[in-house]
């Protein structure tokens, strides 16, 4: 029960990491290799809500199961900290899916559908690339939660069990 519990919060962990790190990548590619900067941005934005939906069911996954693990003894102390963290990077992955993302949709469909149609002095586009800058940065932090929780989930495993 043990090595199946610690497995797949480690699985879980690993897919959302996974694409956190695969995604810029992915979207670098896009932009690079598509001339049409709307194609690719809807690409983009595609596979970025993809990416939130899996790290929203790995992410309460990942809760679920420390939380089980920590009442069933298989983690100790730290695997609290790995739940507020976990939390932490669910909460800031539902900001972005749920708040950042439509407004950007929002300030698009006002320029005519492609941003990159409208001055970047336009107060639509400025609006866009602001909550575009907003959004890397929150999933830079996810990523760097992701890190942390990959530290705590280490020690967790690693703390002496009581006999």
């Amino acid at each position: 029960m043990k090595t199946l519990l610690r497995s797949i919060v480690w699985l879980a962990l690993i897919v959302w990491l996974g694409g956190l790190f695969f995604f810029p990548v992915a979207a670098q590619a896009a932009f690079t290799n598509i001339s049409d900067t709307h194609a690719a941005g809807t690409i983009v934005a595609t596979c970025l809500r993809v990416l939130h939906h899996e790290g929203l069911f790995c992410g309460v996954l990942i809760v679920i199961l420390l939380a089980i693990g920590r009442l069933t003894s298989v983690y100790r102390g730290s695997a609290l900290a790995g739940i507020v963290v976990a939390l932490v990077m669910i909460g800031l992955t539902a900001f972005s899916q749920y708040w950042i993302i439509p407004r950007m949709e929002t300030y698009r469909i006002a320029a005519g559908g492609a941003i990159d149609n409208v001055p970047k002095t336009d107060p639509r586009h400025a609006a866009f690339d602001h909550l575009h800058n907003v959004s890397v940065d929150v999933e830079e932090a996810v990523m760097i939660g992701g890190v942390v929780l990959v530290f705590l989930l280490a020690h967790a495993s690693s703390e002496p069990r009581e006999r």
